[in-house]
């Protein structure tokens, strides 16, 4: 559900009764039955649909036929303000992402579509993560990852993410600039069914201009790893500039932009396909998709969230889901 105090809840119950969403999945929200109903009854979004306990659910529950509600109300659900950063709205968010983790761990889940989270009201509550990827990272013990935005009019995976600008030179290395080229070889030859073909953003201006700007990142670090990548087999150009690296006719040929930093990526895809880009962190060993906004705190409960990129997260998410069974069923 995301953080409660967010538009997490609004575009969740809207997800709930889409009639798409439905012929595709059984979606199962976690995340607090009372908060939902304030917000359909603000929002004027009907009423709730089947809701389970979150109690029940650790017992065992798992037959589920239509849209559900898993619950975890508790005497302080009501005990924030919608719009407002609060601890208690971040350790709830939080409580429900370990136990959608959990549930996709052991396979009573099929894969995970987030809402957004409020990073500060996440650190106020104690826990000290920088966002859902790291989250996911850590409690699945997993230290090959990236992120990965996505939609039909570009696709961009990240090197770095959520680290200051001044960091991001010394976090740029040929082995993880290389790794984060293979996982997205991988995500996107499934994704698409064929080889795809990547291009890497250089990380400074004009590419470097042969040492003029920056530290000569380009030839020390990011070309020897798009060059092993070459050697691998993998269809790839760059280092690029990023300023022209996102130009239509280059978009049009390119399955996956990688990139070195997060605004690098974020900017041109989120100009290009705000409302409908959808967050994957690739890596994972379960399927784990996100909404590609914030909390929007200043419009939360107000119904004025747009629904699309909660659409589209899920209906990745159960694409991949498909994807996976079909390999599984095909190496058995």
């Amino acid at each position: 559900m995301g953080d409660p105090a967010g538009v997490g809840p609004e575009v969740c119950l809207r997800l709930l009764s889409h009639a798409p969403t439905q012929e595709r999945c059984v979606p199962l929200l976690f995340g607090d039955a009372v908060v939902l109903a304030r917000v359909a009854d603000q929002c004027e979004l009907g009423t709730l649909p089947s809701v389970v306990s979150f109690a029940e659910w650790e017992q065992g529950k798992d037959e589920f036929t239509q849209p559900t509600i898993i619950d975890f109300s508790d005497d302080r659900s009501n005990d924030f303000t919608a719009g407002v950063v609060s601890e208690l709205t971040g350790r709830a968010s939080y409580r429900y992402i370990k136990a959608a983790i959990d549930a996709a761990i052991a396979g009573r889940v099929d894969a995970v579509a987030t809402g957004p989270i409020h990073k500060k009201a996440l650190n106020a509550a104690g826990i000290h993560f920088p966002g859902h990827t790291e989250i996911f990272a850590a409690e699945t013990q997993s230290d090959r990852i990236c992120m990965m935005l996505t939609c039909d009019e570009i696709t961009c995976s990240f090197v770095t993410t959520h680290v200051g600008y001044r960091d991001v030179p010394a976090l740029l290395t040929v082995e993880r600039i290389l790794e984060v080229i293979e996982i997205s070889h991988t995500a996107m030859s499934q994704l698409r069914g064929r080889p795809p073909k990547l291009v890497v953003c250089a990380l400074n201006p004009h590419a470097g201009e042969d040492g003029l700007f920056g530290n000569r990142e380009e030839e020390r670090i990011i070309t020897p790893a798009i060059e092993l990548a070459r050697a691998c087999g993998i269809n790839i150009e760059g280092p690029l500039p990023p300023d022209t690296a996102f130009l239509p006719g280059r978009r049009r040929e390119t399955d996956c932009f990688v990139c070195m930093y997060h605004d690098q990526g974020h900017i041109p895809l989120k100009a290009l396909a705000f409302d409908i880009a959808v967050n994957v962190t690739l890596g994972l060993p379960i399927i784990r998709t996100s909404v590609d906004h914030g909390t929007a705190l200043d419009i939360a409960w107000q119904g004025k969230a747009a629904p699309t990129s909660m659409f589209e997260a899920v209906k990745l998410a159960a694409q991949l889901a498909k994807s996976r069974c079909q390999t599984a069923a095909c190496s058995t």
